[in-house]
């Protein structure tokens, strides 16, 4: 079975203080940062997908064998 992956002692620290800062936002200022989240989350996502295509060579429409 595969283990779920883990922060690392950065990362954890990191979220930790976002965390803290999010206890202080207004309503509305977390729902702009969770919309601006999710858009970078997408282009992060269809960045990921351009370089595994570019890696891959398969943006050439053929497989060459």
């Amino acid at each position: 079975m595969n283990q779920p992956m883990k922060l690392s002692l950065e990362q954890e620290f990191s979220l930790r203080i976002v965390a803290d800062q999010v206890h202080q936002i207004s309503r509305e200022q977390a729902q702009i940062f969770l919309l601006k989240l999710y858009e970078q989350m997408m282009i992060q996502e269809t960045s990921y997908q351009e370089l595994v295509k570019y890696e891959w060579k398969l943006d050439s429409g053929s497989i060459s064998g």
